[in-house]
């Protein structure tokens, strides 16, 4: 059994997305769904959000 993680930061434990260890991510409000994602895809993502960190859109 995959243990799924929400962040901190999430309002409420329903309107969230959950991260499962060698798994993937998924939306709280759908949990039979989840999107497969491999441990380097999902470091380069988190080092691409924390690059940002500070950056305003435009």
């Amino acid at each position: 059994m995959v243990e799924w993680r929400k962040s901190s930061y999430s309002a409420t434990a329903s309107d969230c997305v959950e991260v499962g260890r060698g798994v993937g991510i998924r939306d709280s409000k759908s949990p039979a769904v989840h999107l497969q994602i491999t441990a380097p895809a999902w470091s380069a993502f988190l080092a691409g959000i924390k690059s940002r960190k500070g950056v305003s859109a435009a």
